[in-house]
């Protein structure tokens, strides 16, 4: 079967591709985290930039926005059930890369176990 250049696929990819998509919604999958935890669980990512991903995941309808009031106010993030869905994908992706991506970024040669 080839999948060539689906629509459905060109969508799934427009969105969830962009860099740091997918480690925040691999980020919000044990439930929901607090702006400021979230940045540290995907390392390397700005205050900005974190802020466009989960405004783009709001947009797409996998991620909600809840504030806390506070003192302090805080901000938590958590998936819907169509961000929920995505875990058998998210699942299958890390088994996928386990085995044909190698951890130091070379060449994986006769599989990666």
């Amino acid at each position: 079967m080839c999948l060539g250049s689906d629509a459905a696929v060109e969508r799934v990819f427009k969105l969830l591709g962009k860099r740091w998509t997918g480690l925040v919604i691999a980020s919000l999958m044990s439930g929901p985290v607090h702006f400021s935890d979230l940045r540290r669980t995907v390392p390397g990512i700005s205050e900005r930039m974190l802020s466009d991903r989960l405004t783009e995941l709001q947009t797409a309808a996998l991620v909600v926005r809840e504030v806390h009031e506070g003192p302090p106010l805080r901000v938590a993030y958590h998936l819907t059930d169509a961000g929920r869905a995505l875990r058998p994908a998210m699942e299958e992706l890390r088994r996928w890369a386990e085995s044909h991506l190698p951890a130091d970024g070379g060449p994986c040669v006769g599989g990666c176990d």
